[in-house]
């Protein structure tokens, strides 16, 4: 790999997200070379990921290139490429375009889409963890209504305009909430000659309620809000197959759809090459001691969804959200500081600062420390805590003015099938 040489240790963070990118900002005033590898070129801020694939946002207005957010570091390198594997005997890290030498070597490569092992869901399914599988449903989504507008087959018709989404976590509750407003606001100027009321949106979660990792009293709301939004909820339901026209469930129902979104889970997105020791298989995490250190692995660390760390708060684990990975990323900064320094590292203790999750215009829940609400205020405060978290100035500007019009108008101005998507049926 092309680096120029340094007397100063070299830190190889592998992955670009929030985790990786907190630890990156804050060495910038650490005596070391810092080196991103990511395999795409840009940061994705990828709670508004549903956004764009229900055409309120463009995608360049929650994606933000990495080379730009860390221009301010002096001694940073940037490589677009995929690992293949680390050799911690040797300290490199092998990719697809090279091998690099480390001397300390941060894994931050969040998680991946977790189908459990079901070969026909994975294959059908439409999953959400990047801006080009956010682009797929926006142009499934507009593909299939056209094809609904033109389709004399009422069976067929309501195929094409059924929305099976699978997890009641917050991107399902959000995404369901999204297709809400869309069938009532916008898709009925659309297409005036459909009949919008055969649209129908399917909300599927094993559990017993939505949003469990929510409390009770938020859970209760946001069912209460898909409900009256007409969304229809199957809880207690697993969700066996799904052929690209069938979805089958544990109860022996079926409903045909050909818009099968799946957010029941995810799982760790690993790098081969460290002991066996070190994975946690059943959630593929590395397992890490209180300062993300890799266990067998002390000059490794792993920062965000892919760190297991087990504490007396979190026996099983931090959260995989984005608070645990920006803090942990920041605490690596000033203990990489310390060692360096040869003092003492310190341990991590998460700062929960809550969780929230929007169904949708005026329509939000939030658990805080000590308190939890719903509402209109609760919609204010997820709005105003997504805009502020927003990487750069120019993707704040233009998200807020969307979401203004799209308040306004009752419309979401990115409805283009800019890049078609090819379906298996």
């Amino acid at each position: 790999m092309n680096l120029p040489g340094t007397t100063r240790k070299r830190v190889v963070i592998i992955g670009a997200g929030f985790a990786g990118i907190s630890l990156a900002k804050k060495l910038r005033r650490l005596p070391v070379q810092v080196v991103v590898i990511d395999k795409h070129n840009y940061h994705t801020f990828q709670p508004l990921l549903y956004q764009v694939s229900t055409g309120g946002l463009e995608p360049d207005s929650i994606a933000y290139p990495i080379r730009k957010i860390l221009k301010r570091l002096h001694n940073f390198y940037f490589r677009l490429a995929t690992v293949d594997k680390i050799d911690p005997e040797l300290k490199e890290v092998h990719t697809d375009i090279g091998n690099i030498s480390y001397d300390y070597l941060v894994i931050a490569t969040g998680t991946r889409t977790n189908y459990f092992g079901n070969a026909e869901i994975r294959e059908n399914a439409m999953s959400m963890k990047s801006v080009p599988q956010a682009l797929n449903i926006r142009s499934l989504m507009l593909q299939n209504f056209e094809l609904a507008d033109n389709s004399q087959d009422l069976e067929e018709r309501r195929a094409l305009l059924n929305f099976c989404i699978i997890g009641a976590g917050p991107t399902g509750v959000e995404l369901a909430g999204a297709f809400a407003e869309l069938k009532k606001h916008v898709f009925p100027k659309d297409y005036r000659h459909l009949n919008i009321d055969e649209m129908e949106i399917h909300l599927f979660e094993g559990a017993d309620v939505v949003l469990p990792p929510m409390s009770a009293k938020a859970s209760a709301k946001a069912r209460k809000f898909l409900e009256n939004f007409g969304v229809h909820l199957h809880l207690n339901t697993i969700v066996k197959g799904y052929d690209g026209d069938l979805v089958k469930m544990d109860s022996g129902e079926e409903i045909r759809t050909r818009n099968f979104i799946w957010t029941a889970g995810v799982t760790g997105a690993t790098v081969e090459g460290l002991n066996s020791d070190a994975l946690i298989r059943r959630v593929n995490r590395f397992k890490v001691d209180r300062y993300n250190q890799i266990l067998g692995h002390p000059n490794i660390f792993a920062i965000g969804d892919i760190a297991y760390m087990e504490t007396e708060a979190y026996p099983k684990g931090h959260p995989q959200m984005a608070q645990p990975a920006i803090q942990q990323g920041e605490l690596l900064a000033m203990n990489l500081d310390s060692l360096l320094k040869g003092l003492s590292m310190k341990a991590f203790v998460y700062r929960n600062k809550g969780n929230m999750a929007t169904i949708g215009r005026n329509k939000a829940v939030v658990d805080l420390p000590g308190i939890e609400f719903g509402g209109f205020f609760a919609w204010f405060i997820w709005m105003f805590v997504h805009l502020m978290s927003l990487v750069g100035f120019r993707n704040r500007v233009i998200v807020f003015f969307n979401w203004v019009y799209n308040y306004i108008n009752y419309d979401k101005a990115a409805r283009l099938i800019v890049r078609p998507f090819k379906t298996r049926i």
